[in-house]
């Protein structure tokens, strides 16, 4: 059990960490753009970071599911990589089908998965919508400041 929770903590803070520095680029990649993305016309550049956001998001999503991939298969919990990555598809979306299940040395795994993938979730959730708050606030702010509004 001990071992499991090790693992699994291991596993969570390296999507964590990877998430972060992601975001961190996403930040510094947004702050860089910031003149182009107060000029005219705002509506299509803010279109523009929802997609690349959410895109973005979509890449963190992914990237946890194969880091917990490898380690399923690393462990020699699945025989094929086609299951490693389908059981954490399922466990880190929360989804849960049940048609695959990990053996009772492992179980806990699959539980901390799933946790990981809601804190993950949620947190890139949040980052999203931050994100385009701060785009749409400061166009609006441009905006006003030069009397259109």
């Amino acid at each position: 059990m001990f071992l499991q929770v090790f693992i699994g903590s291991v596993m969570m803070m390296m999507t964590v960490v990877i998430a972060a520095l992601s975001a961190w680029g996403m930040e510094w990649a947004l702050s860089r753009s910031r003149f182009w993305l107060l000029r005219e016309p705002h509506r299509p550049k803010l279109m523009l970071v929802v997609l690349i956001t959410a895109l973005w998001a979509l890449m963190m999503v992914t990237a946890g599911v194969w880091l917990w991939a490898f380690c399923f298969r690393a462990l020699g919990i699945f025989i094929t990589m086609e299951a490693a990555v389908y059981f954490a598809l399922v466990s880190y979306t929360t989804l849960g089908y049940g048609d695959i299940l990990l053996t009772h040395e492992w179980r806990i795994l699959g539980g901390m998965a799933a946790a990981n993938g809601l804190l993950n979730i949620g947190l890139l959730t949040a980052l999203l919508v931050e994100a385009l708050r701060q785009v749409r606030l400061s166009q609006l702010q441009a905006h006003l400041k030069r009397g259109d509004g």
